[in-house]
């Protein structure tokens, strides 16, 4: 029953965290410090990815019609515009993705660590907030639609930050969006959408990683701990997109910059400390 409300903890954790732009590996750290599973080191590896999942099945599930080319009444006119819309998450998804695959291991290995976390999470703050309060120009694309392949790509290249740990991959494309002139909402929409392929890839990366060094040896316990996570990230994430998408049409970013340089804060005292 423990193992059971620690798995359902991390759940909520990662549900919140994936989706705002305050780093869900920042908050998994602590939570790892505060709440140990008694799972493997492997395993835990592997859950921490894999447990995006049900953050992902949210996205999926929200967006279902603007992401589907068919159905609810679309028209060849809107079929066309929503595969279009999928050719901009590609192109946007090929940086990290190559990038990725060439420096998983390097980068788990040498900037994995709470240090590398901390100035991440204050860096990024500080960015957020300087974009969130110079004077801004009328973003030129405020829908999802109006984005361009160009402007598309550009947040891609953005989302390569989010390979450090801490930066937050929905915080880096987000800035990058902002800078680039999209909308708040047009770029969350598509970092939202985005996340789905990305997360998708990274999850497949680290079974197939974990399946090679392990095998399928999964305990009771684990599969218990991995479905329970999953089942509560899609069920927070679904309503905290939900009320980011509302957040946003009244108010900006500060507020997560600000966050974020606390956290970091706390989390380079804790561990400096240690």
């Amino acid at each position: 029953m423990l193992e059971f409300l620690k798995a359902v903890l991390f759940g909520i954790v990662e549900g919140i965290t994936e989706w705002l732009p305050v780093s869900s590996t920042g908050h998994m750290i602590l939570l790892d410090e505060l709440v140990k599973l008694k799972v493997s080191s492997e395993f835990y590896s592997f859950f921490q990815v894999v447990i995006q999942l049900g953050a992902i099945l949210a996205v999926i599930i929200i967006y279902f019609k603007d992401i589907f080319p068919w159905g609810f009444g679309k028209t060849a006119k809107d079929t066309k515009s929503t595969l279009n819309l999928w050719g901009k998450i590609i192109v946007a998804t090929i940086p990290a993705a190559v990038l990725g695959l060439l420096l998983d291991d390097w980068l788990d290995e040498h900037l994995y660590n709470a240090i590398v976390v901390a100035i991440t999470l204050i860096l990024y703050g500080i960015i957020f907030i300087i974009i969130e309060t110079r004077k801004k120009k009328k973003p030129v694309a405020q829908t999802m639609e109006e984005i361009t392949y160009k402007q598309a790509f550009g947040v891609g290249m953005f989302q390569v930050l989010a390979l450090i740990p801490g930066t937050s991959r929905s915080g880096s494309t987000i800035i990058g969006g902002l800078m680039l002139g999209m909308s708040r909402k047009a770029i969350s929409d598509f970092t939202f959408i985005l996340a789905i392929p990305v997360m998708a890839g990274a999850s497949f990366l680290k079974f197939v990683k974990y399946i090679a060094k392990v095998g399928f040896a999964f305990s009771s316990a684990e599969v218990m701990v991995l479905i329970v996570g999953c089942v509560v990230a899609f069920v927070v994430s679904y309503f905290v997109i939900k009320s980011l998408l509302s957040y946003i049409r009244k108010h900006n970013f500060v507020v997560f910059g600000y966050y974020r340089i606390v956290l970091g804060i706390v989390v380079l005292l804790y561990f400096g400390l240690r």
